[in-house]
């Protein structure tokens, strides 16, 4: 047994009638590679290494979990990494399109998926649970409260639905939020005109202040919206706007 360690967020999921639902989710069975995020105990590990023999990637920072990975499968069907995938080379570990699952340390969730996002050419797909609160969010249409930075980013260039809402129970530790488990798929379709950067900066800067309408929001570009004269979409909120009306902002500061 692995002891669930808090500073690393860690929530073994016991149950494997979840796990299975959560690696059936993934909606393309010939990848070249998938990639498990911290595969802990190793409950997505077992269905995914009968699947994916031979394909499969695992991150794992945890010492203890890694251990516990190499003693229990069979190490020939799979590549086990011990690092930190926030700070890991992807692109000396992703050579082909490659798929990314994982139940995910709530507390770099985020920053897993803005890591992804910067990668995202190369990650057609990605299935994981998060906390529940932050699933809504990735999932969320536009005008609604959830409606943020990472709806927005991620809706850019992947089709984000939420497939289901576990409950704590099924963890140990049981967590005290629901978790909530989503898919997103890269569209080929969806492609921003304006320059990512620039795309990133309207993007934050209209939801840091997200309460004001947009043209007080991006004030601090007062100078260039005085060169072109009115702002597109200056009297809406920053959640009222869908991706491709942000891309049509950023093209008008910047173009």
């Amino acid at each position: 047994m692995v002891k669930p360690k808090k500073y690393l967020g860690q929530h073994f999921l016991t149950d494997k009638n979840i796990a299975n639902t959560i690696v059936d989710s993934l909606t393309l069975s010939q990848y070249s590679q998938v990639i498990e995020i911290g595969p802990g105990m190793g409950v997505l590990t077992e269905e995914l290494v009968s699947r994916f023999a031979g394909k499969l990637t695992l991150i794992e920072i945890d010492e203890e979990s890694a251990a516990y990975i190499k003693q229990h499968f069979d190490s020939s069907k799979f590549r086990l990494l011990q690092e930190d995938f926030l700070h890991a080379d992807l692109n000396n570990i992703i050579s082909v399109p490659t798929a990314i699952i994982g139940n995910f340390p709530y507390n770099i969730s985020t920053q897993i998926l803005f890591k992804v996002y910067e990668h995202r050419n190369m990650i057609p797909e990605v299935v994981g649970m998060f906390q529940k609160e932050v699933a809504e969010r990735i999932c969320s249409a536009t005008g609604k409260k959830a409606y943020g930075i990472q709806s927005v980013l991620l809706q850019s260039c992947y089709d984000c639905e939420y497939l289901f809402t576990v409950e704590p129970n099924v963890f140990n530790p049981p967590p005290k939020v629901k978790s909530g488990v989503i898919r997103l798929k890269l569209n080929s379709t969806k492609k921003i005109v304006s320059k990512e950067s620039d795309f990133r900066r309207v993007v934050k800067a209209a939801f840091n202040q997200r309460r004001k309408i947009l043209k007080n929001a991006l004030n601090q570009l007062t100078s260039v919206m005085a060169e072109k004269g009115e702002m597109p979409f200056g009297s809406k909120r920053a959640e009222e706007l869908h991706w491709t009306q942000f891309d049509e902002l950023t093209q008008w500061f910047y173009k």
